[in-house]
C-alpha cells in the first residue's frame, strides 16, 4: 500500500495506476460501513484508492471540525487489510493553498434538509468532492446511502459537469441493534447510545406504515416525531418524508420517496434515511 500526501505524489502514483480505478474518499476514524465501501470497489475494480481527508470547508464555524474524531495509524492498518493500493492523505494547505478562491455549488437539492440546517456544507462538499475525483481520475466513486443527499448532490454535480466517472451508492451498514455507522457515533455516552436506536425505530416505523399501504406523508411525519418525543434524551432537528430524487417534501407518498431525519443526542447530531420504494 502507497502513501502520497500531496497532489503531485498523488498524479503521480495515478499515472502508474492500470486498469480501472476505484475510489473510496472518506474523512478518517473508519468504520465498517467505510470498509464495505472498500470492499466493494475492490471487487469492482483494477486498483482502489482511498483517501482520508477532514475537509475544513464543510464544518461550521459551530461545529465539530477541531474534535473530529481523528486516527491515522488505525486508519491505515485497517485499509492495509484490505488490500487498498493507494491512500491518498493530504493536508488543508495542500487541498486548499493561499489564495484559493474556486467553489462548486450544486442548487436546488441542497437547499433542504441538511442544506437549511448547515448553511455552506455541501459546498464544502461538492467543491472538496470535485477536486479529488480530477486529482485521483476515478472511473467509479463509492459513497454510503446513510449520507443520502450528500450522494444525491455528488451525483448531480457528476451529471451536470460530464464529469467521466459513475457514483456508486452503497446500503448503509448497521450495529446490530440498527443504529447507522458513523464516525460521530464515538461521541455518544452509555444513556445517549442507547437512546439512539430511537433514529433506527423511527425509520422502521416509517417503511411498516409505507408497506402497510399508508401513503399520507403527514401523517407518517407525525407519528415518527411522536416516537422521537419519547425519548427524553432526543431533540428533533429535522423528520422528512421527501421526493428520493428532489428532496421535496411530500404530501403523498406516490413515487419513490426518503424518509430522513436529524437528531441530536447530547452534543452528537445523528443523521440517518431510509428509502421506501
Amino acid at each position: 500500500m502507497q502513501i502520497a500526501k500531496t497532489i503531485a505524489d498523488m498524479k503521480a502514483l495515478r499515472t502508474k495506476s492500470l486498469g480501472s480505478v476505484g475510489f473510496v474518499p472518506t474523512m478518517g476514524y473508519l468504520h465498517q460501513g467505510h470498509l464495505a465501501l472498500v470492499k466493494q470497489s475492490r471487487a469492482e475494480n483494477s486498483v482502489v484508492i482511498a483517501s482520508i481527508f477532514v475537509n475544513p470547508t464543510q464544518f461550521g464555524p459551530t461545529e465539530d471540525f477541531k474534535s473530529y474524531p481523528r486516527d491515522t495509524e488505525r486508519d491505515l492498518a485497517m485499509l492495509r487489510k484490505e488490500r487498498t493500493d493507494i491512500v491518498f492523505m493530504p493536508s488543508a494547505e495542500e487541498m486548499y493553498p493561499e489564495g484559493f478562491n474556486s467553489w462548486v455549488e450544486v442548487e436546488k437539492v441542497t437547499d433542504r434538509l441538511e442544506g437549511s440546517y448547515r448553511p455552506g456544507h455541501f459546498k464544502g462538499v461538492a467543491t472538496v468532492v470535485a477536486k479529488l475525483f480530477n486529482i485521483v481520475e476515478p472511473a467509479r466513486a463509492y459513497f454510503g446511502q446513510k449520507d443520502a443527499q450528500q450522494a444525491l448532490v455528488i451525483k448531480k454535480m457528476v451529471a451536470d459537469l460530464n464529469m467521466n466517472l459513475e457514483v456508486i451508492v452503497a446500503p448503509t451498514v448497521r450495529e446490530s441493534d440498527g443504529l447507522a455507522m458513523s464516525s460521530r457515533n464515538v461521541y455518544l455516552n452509555l444513556q445517549e447510545r442507547q437512546a439512539a436506536i430511537v433514529l433506527f425505530k423511527a425509520l422502521t416505523l416509517a417503511r411498516n406504515r409505507w408497506e402497510q399501504g399508508e401513503r399520507n406523508a403527514e401523517t407518517v411525519r407525525q407519528e415518527m416525531t411522536s416516537l422521537i418525543s419519547q425519548e427524553p434524551l432526543a431533540k428533533i432537528e429535522y423528520v422528512s418524508i421527501a421526493d428520493a430524487q428532489t428532496l421535496e417534501e411530500l404530501l403523498k407518498i406516490d413515487r419513490p420517496a426518503l424518509a430522513s431525519l436529524a437528531v441530536r443526542l447530547g452534543k452528537t447530531r445523528l443523521i440517518d434515511n431510509m428509502l421506501l420504494e
